[in-house]
């Protein structure tokens, strides 16, 4: 096939607004697949994918429509998997961007869009769901117009679900998005975009040719990691592989390279031939850092090397995730794990559940911070446990976040409400329709991440949308707050809060302890502390038993006798005893 009737895209679109739908329809209409094995969500082959009909791994197609290849990367809508976007951007030169006809622009799509601008990548807008009976085509079409500048016949409408404009789009990335570029005599550079380890195969690897090309046998060079493999088999996915003898300039697929770690061929590296190396590699895209961190446990202690297995075997497919041992004197071994953002916590959490049979405790998220000593060092801590002592601090500076959020205007009152109540700032509100605002926030990541997601929901009755990005690190009054059970600090509950949050927060803490842990036969202290300072208290009154119930008569002396010494003892027992507190008050306690 010659370079010049290739064409490589990607569709961008928010979460459910009907990509791999669309998707589907395109393998349909041209033949990739026969209707005979379709069926929904195509290019959603994990089973959590299609259980929850969200996309959270790209997964490339090749489709062959009047002469030309197609090659289509579909992509996550969700912000928590921008890491993935990102890399779809970079090995395409067109995207398709989806915008549902019934709930208009949103958030998440024009960050997408912002960053597929930026790559100078050709952009071809489709109002999706045109036949739903609530659709707003002529509205949403307008939103688009004013949001890129462009002509209304520029706008495709379409249903995936029926079939209609799906050719249209097809001929419309034929027309318009640009061949790829680069020289098939030049010095062979592909980059990789995606990895992953096969059982059998070793490591596979998704690659865009863009000068060169590679053939079967070739010995191959990862330049980021000086690393040597073999092309033991080349070929492209429709989305199975298929393999044939060498992939050429301009085109996508797949390499299965002998390699043993997945480490070796990173995502963003450069292959190119061991006998002829280019001189420079491609340039890559930016390396995801993860900015939410929790602890997993397992609910069994002999399940801990299981569990080491399992995070080693999904941070092959997933390369946004780290992890690193982590002791806690409440719930034992385990291990802290970094993350996007609340729902790449969850996915991971429940694809270790599924696909590895545990049983897992996550504490409460937390950020990393930075704090810069009095020595001058500066430290990047991810738990309240790593934070040096008092002493030695200079300055505390935590994460900030510039959110923009996309809400019917109505609603705009309590959104600045309660980002203001997370320590958020307002900085502009411009609106893309009449009836519809964009506010752009800054606030502090910690305010944001355990809960501020569903309370935006809350508040504006479901029709919000949020994206983020991180914009640096900036001091604040943070301080370091203990929870005490009986004088003996919950090393699993400690937490690093603004100080004017601290009593609240602490309060919050210790009241619900006191409904959650089981009553002892000694009164149980609840404190939350601030260094030697107490902000909140509560405790749980011992069980009483009736130590004067056999007594028939006789003097009032011997009543306190029996009362003063039940008092000693319940006193020596407080001394001595310990308080056993279930694993599952701490899973209640985060579920708030």
């Amino acid at each position: 096939m010659k370079q010049e009737n290739i064409r490589n895209f990607c569709i961008i679109a928010h979460i459910d607004h009907g990509k791999s739908t669309l998707a589907d329809r395109f393998l349909e209409v041209t033949g990739t697949i026969q209707k005979r094995d379709m069926k929904k969500q195509m290019l959603d082959t994990m089973e959590l994918e299609q259980e929850r009909g969200i996309t959270i791994k790209l997964q490339p197609a090749r489709m062959e429509y009047k002469g030309n290849i197609l090659n289509l990367i579909d992509t996550p809508g969700h912000v928590d998997f921008s890491y993935e976007v990102s890399r779809s951007l970079s090995a395409v030169d067109g995207a398709i961007l989806v915008v549902d006809a019934s709930q208009g622009i949103e958030a998440q799509t024009l960050t997408t869009l912002t960053m597929a601008i930026d790559q100078g990548l050709e952009i071809i807008p489709v109002v999706n769901k045109i036949d739903l009976p609530h659709a707003e085509p002529e509205k949403v079409s307008k939103e688009i117009i004013d949001l890129l500048g462009i002509s209304e016949d520029e706008i495709i409408l379409a249903s995936g679900k029926t079939g209609e404009g799906v050719t249209h789009i097809l001929d419309r990335i034929i027309e318009k998005v640009p061949a790829p570029k680069g020289s098939p005599d030049g010095e062979t550079k592909a980059l990789i975009f995606d990895s992953f380890f096969d059982s059998y195969r070793g490591v596979i690897t998704y690659v865009r040719i863009f000068d060169g090309k590679i053939t079967k046998g070739d010995k191959l060079k990862m330049m980021a990691t000086n690393t040597q493999g073999e092309t033991l088999e080349i070929g492209y996915l429709t989305p199975d592989f298929h393999p044939k003898n060498d992939l050429t300039c301009g085109e996508i697929g797949y390499i299965v390279t002998g390699l043993k770690d997945v480490s070796e061929a990173r995502v963003g590296d450069t292959v190119t031939l061991n006998s002829a190396p280019a001189k420079d590699p491609l340039p890559g895209y930016k390396k995801v850092m993860p900015f939410v961190f929790t602890g997993l446990f397992t609910t069994s202690g002999e399940d801990y090397q299981v569990l080491r297995e399992a995070l080693s075997k999904l941070q092959l497919s997933d390369s946004a995730l780290v992890y690193e041992p982590e002791n806690s004197v409440s719930l034992g071994f385990g291990f802290r794990c970094g993350f996007l953002g609340l729902l790449h916590m969850e996915i991971v959490k429940e694809r270790l559940e599924r696909e590895f049979g545990l049983n897992l405790i996550i504490t409460t998220p937390s950020v990393s911070y930075e704090i810069a000593r009095t020595s001058g060092e500066v430290l990047l801590i991810k738990s309240p446990a790593d934070m040096p002592d008092r002493s030695e601090i200079n300055e505390i500076r935590e994460p900030w976040l510039k959110l923009e959020v996309v809400t019917p205007k109505e609603y705009v009152g309590r959104i600045m409400e309660l980002t203001q109540g997370k320590r958020g700032a307002m900085k502009n509100i411009s609106y893309l329709e009449e009836n519809t605002a964009l506010i752009t926030f800054e606030a502090p990541l910690s305010g944001i991440v355990t809960d501020y997601y569903d309370d935006l929901k809350s508040v504006s009755s479901g029709y919000a949308s949020l994206s983020y990005e991180m914009i640096g690190f900036r001091a604040s009054d943070l301080v370091k707050m203990d929870i005490l059970i009986s004088g003996e600090p919950a090393d699993t509950l400690s937490m690093i809060v603004h100080r004017d949050e601290a009593f609240g927060q602490g309060q919050k803490i210790v009241t619900k302890l006191k409904d959650l842990i089981p009553k002892q036969a000694f009164k149980i202290t609840l404190q939350a502390a601030l260094g030697g300072k107490i902000v909140a208290r509560e405790d749980i009154s011992p069980y009483r038993k009736d130590v004067t119930a056999k007594l028939y008569g006789g003097d009032v002396t011997r009543k306190r006798k029996l009362l003063e010494k039940q008092k000693k003892g319940k006193k020596k027992m407080a001394q001595i005893g310990r308080v056993s507190i279930p694993s599952d008050v701490f899973v209640k306690l985060l579920k708030k």
